[in-house]
């Protein structure tokens, strides 16, 4: 199986790339999985930025409903969403000068991981950073 994200990428995103991250896909539902992770990045000292189609105030945070809407600088996206819509996500995260890109586990695509390299951005596919991140302490 093809790696996509190396432990030297993973560790680049979550302590170098800096603290605001935008959440496609997360919503005030807490029986999801981008609720949890989001909680855990949080935790860790992020700023997370719920972007869903309803915009909800998620976990005290202002919600947008396209990355594009966010009014500042996101530093990484992490995309919760099917792997069938997460390329355009990616491509998105592109346009709106994201510096990586992180499709949750389960999530591949791998020609918008190639475009989004390609771009310039540090990317990690199939990856949970809420599984990561306490890996680095």
């Amino acid at each position: 199986m093809t790696s996509y994200g190396d432990d030297a990428t993973v560790r680049e995103i979550l302590t170098g790339t800096g603290d605001t991250w935008a959440v496609v896909g997360l919503s005030t539902n807490t029986a999801r999985a981008a609720y949890g992770v989001a909680r855990v990045l949080q935790k860790y000292g992020k700023r997370i930025v719920p972007v869903h189609p309803k915009a909800e105030t998620v976990l005290g945070e202002q919600g947008y409903a396209s990355l594009a809407e966010i009014p500042f600088p996101v530093h990484v996206v992490d995309v919760f969403v099917n792997s069938a819509l997460a390329g355009e996500v990616a491509d998105q995260a592109v346009a709106v000068g994201a510096k990586a890109v992180w499709f949750q586990l389960g999530v591949i695509d791998a020609a918008a991981y190639e475009r989004t390299r390609a771009a310039g951005l540090s990317m990690v596919m199939d990856k949970c950073p809420a599984i990561e991140i306490p890996l680095l302490a």
